[in-house]
C-alpha cells in the first residue's frame, strides 16, 4: 500500500511511481521540491520541470538536507527614511494624512481639523513656513498643510477608527543628548534666567490686606506697588537678554525693537511660573503675593482672568527654569518682529535655541514628546495675552493720577512713534547710548585724542554696583546730561 508521502508526490507531479529509483524513505531528509529540481534523478524530466517549482526548490535549499551548504542570513532591511516634512521641511516621522510630515505638523493639522479651527493672518496671508516660522501664522501653515496634499477625509477616518483597528505609527528614533554646543548654550541661558529672576521657592512671601475682598477700578496704594515691581521686572528682563549669547552681536536698533516686542510676553510668563493654584496667588520678585481680586485692583483691571487661566495652562507642562528661560529667550530673539533691520540674522539666532529646548525637553521627560510643541504653542498664546494688555495700558493711563511710569511706558510704545515721544529711561536709554558711546570711543581711537578721558569713560562703563539694567548709563548720563535713576 503507497504511504500518504507518496501519494502527496504522486499528486503533485503526475509522474508513476515506478519511475523512482529509489525507496521514499530516503526522501525523509530531502525536501520534495529539491528533489524534482534535481536533473540527474530524473533526466529529461529535469527539464521539463515548471519554473514556479525550481523557484521553490531554491527557496527551501536551507533547509533540505545537511548536505547542502546553508545560505548566509540576509542582512536586515534598511530604515526607512522618509522625505523632509513637505510643510516645513523639518525631520519627517513619516507619512500622515497623505504626505510624508513631522509631528509638528501632523498634530497641528489634526487638531485643526478636529476642532474646526479658524485663523487669522496678521500679514498678507502669504508668510513663509519652516521649522523655524512654522509657529507664527497659523492661517498660512494650515493653507500649507493644505497645498502640500494633507486630507481632511484622512483625518475623519482616523478618528472614527476604533482604538483596537489603529496601528500605532512609528516615530523615527531621535537622539535626546545635547551636544556639547548647545549644552553650554543651555547653561548660559539657564543661568541668565536663574540670576535675573528668582523661583518661588526662594522667595519669603508677604501679603497685604488692600482691596483683597471685593474687585474695584483701581485702588492706587497697588497700583503704586505693581509699578514699581514691574518696572524692576522690566529692567531684570533688559540684564537678561544682554546676557544671551549672540544678543548684543545684533544691532542696537533690533536689540530695542526686540525688548519692546517680547517684554510684555516675558513679564507675563514670569509672573505666571509664579502661580499657587492652591490660593489661587501670584508672587512678585519681592515676596508680594496677591490673591486674584487684588491683581485685579492692581491694574490688571479686565485682563485678570485670562492672565490666571494662562497660568493655569502652565502648570501642567511642569516647567522648570532651564525651560522658562529658554521659552523666554525664544519670544525675545524672533525675527518676525516689526521693523527689524536683520530678522535673517535673528532667526539664526533663535535656530539653536529652538533646539537646545527640544531636545532638553524631551530628555527631561522621555516618555511625553508633546510637551515640547506644547510649550511653543504658548508663545501664540502669549502674545495675544500681550495684545491685550497693550490694550489695558492705554485705558489705564485714564485711570491713574499721574503719567504711566517711563520704563514701562517705553516699553509699551510704538515703534513707529519713538521719535516723538520723550526722552526714553534709564534701560532703554543704556542700550542706545551704548552704540553712540561706542562709535566716539572709536573717533577717540583713530584721531588719538584725549586717551585718558577714554579710559576713565571705559572705567564708568563698567560701573554696574547698583544693579541698574546697563552700566552704561553712567557714562551716557555725563556726556549728555541724561538724567536716569532706576525705578
Amino acid at each position: 500500500m503507497a504511504t500518504n508521502r507518496e501519494h502527496q508526490l504522486r499528486h503533485m507531479t503526475g509522474f508513476p511511481r515506478t519511475m523512482y529509483p529509489f525507496p521514499f524513505n530516503s526522501m525523509r531528509s530531502h525536501s520534495p521540491f529539491d528533489l524534482l529540481a534535481s536533473s540527474h534523478l530524473f533526466g529529461r524530466f529535469g527539464a521539463d520541470l515548471p519554473k514556479e517549482m525550481a523557484a521553490l526548490s531554491v527557496e527551501t535549499q536551507s533547509t533540505s538536507s545537511e548536505e547542502m551548504v546553508p545560505s548566509s542570513p540576509s542582512p536586515p532591511p534598511p530604515p526607512r527614511v522618509y522625505k523632509p516634512c513637505f510643510v516645513c521641511q523639518d525631520k519627517s516621522s513619516g507619512y500622515h494624512y497623505g504626505v510624508s510630515s513631522c509631528e509638528g505638523c501632523k498634530g497641528f493639522f489634526r487638531r485643526s481639523i478636529q476642532k474646526n479651527m479658524v485663523y487669522t493672518c496678521h500679514r498678507d496671508k502669504n508668510c513663509q513656513i519652516n521649522k523655524v516660522t512654522r509657529n507664527r501664522c497659523q492661517y498660512c501653515r494650515l493653507q500649507k498643510c493644505f497645498e502640500v496634499g494633507m486630507s481632511k477625509e484622512a483625518v475623519r477616518n482616523d478618528r472614527n477608527k476604533k482604538k483596537k483597528d489603529v496601528k500605532e505609527e512609528v516615530v523615527l528614533p531621535e537622539s535626546y543628548e545635547l551636544s556639547g554646543e548647545l549644552e553650554e548654550l543651555v547653561n548660559k541661558v539657564s543661568k541668565a534666567h536663574q540670576e535675573t529672576f528668582p523661583s518661588l521657592c526662594q522667595l519669603g512671601k508677604y501679603t497685604t490686606n488692600s482691596s483683597a475682598d471685593h474687585r474695584v477700578q483701581l485702588d492706587l496704594g497697588l497700583w503704586d506697588k505693581f509699578s514699581e515691581l514691574s518696572t524692576k521686572c522690566i529692567i531684570k528682563i533688559v540684564e537678561f537678554a544682554k546676557r544671551l549669547p549672540g544678543f548684543t552681536t545684533l544691532t542696537i536698533a533690533d536689540q530695542i525693537t526686540l525688548l519692546k516686542s517680547a517684554c510684555l510676553d516675558i513679564l507675563m510668563l514670569r509672573i505666571c511660573t509664579r502661580y499657587t493654584p492652591e490660593q489661587d496667588t501670584m508672587t512678585f520678585s519681592d515676596g508680594l503675593t496677591l490673591n486674584r481680586t487684588q491683581m485685579h485692583n492692581a491694574g490688571f483691571g479686565p485682563l485678570t482672568d485670562l492672565v490666571f487661566a494662562f497660568a493655569g495652562q502652565l502648570l501642567p507642562l511642569e516647567m522648570d527654569d532651564t525651560e522658562t528661560g529658554l521659552l523666554s529667550a525664544i519670544c525675545l530673539i524672533c525675527g518676525d518682529r516689526m521693523d527689524l533691520e536683520e530678522p535673517q540674522k535673528v532667526d539664526k539666532l533663535q535656530e539653536p535655541l529652538l533646539e537646545a529646548l527640544k531636545i532638553y525637553t524631551r530628555r527631561r521627560r522621555p516618555n511625553k514628546p508633546h510637551m515640547f510643541p506644547r510649550m511653543l504653542m504658548k508663545v501664540t498664546d502669549l502674545r495675544g495675552i500681550s495684545t491685550k494688555g497693550a490694550e489695558r495700558a492705554i485705558t489705564l493711563k485714564t485711570e491713574i493720577p499721574g503719567p504711566m511710569p517711563p520704563l514701562i511706558r517705553e516699553m509699551l510704545e510704538n515703534p513707529e512713534s519713538a521719535a516723538a515721544a520723550p526722552p526714553a529711561p534709564p534701560a532703554i536709554q543704556a542700550i542706545k547710548q551704548e552704540e553712540k558711546s561706542t562709535y566716539e570711543s572709536t573717533v577717540e581711537e583713530e584721531e588719538e585724542e584725549e586717551e585718558d578721558d577714554y579710559w576713565d569713560e571705559e572705567k564708568e562703563r563698567g560701573a554696574d554696583s547698583d544693579g541698574e539694567a546697563c552700566g552704561e548709563l553712567a557714562a551716557g548720563s555725563q556726556k549728555k546730561g541724561v538724567t536716569g535713576k532706576t525705578q
